[in-house]
């Protein structure tokens, strides 16, 4: 199976916009973003938008998570 791309929306205003085009296994796993002292979590919730001319599924900011020590 070939990898998904995916835009991330919401979260911290601070993630580098870089970052906010990803590639998932499927739009059932939970994308995980290192920032900080922490991870940034996303996951998609039905929803696609068009950018640069393709159609990518929405990953929503769902929560933050420290980094365990």
């Amino acid at each position: 199976m070939s990898p998904v791309k995916v835009v991330l929306v919401g979260g911290p205003a601070n993630l580098p916009a870089e970052s906010r085009v990803q590639q998932v296994g499927t739009v059932t796993d939970t994308v995980k973003v290192p920032l900080g002292a922490g991870y940034e979590h996303f996951r998609h919730q039905g929803e696609n938008t068009t950018v640069e001319g393709e159609d990518l599924p929405v990953f929503r900011w769902v929560m933050h998570t420290a980094i365990a020590e």
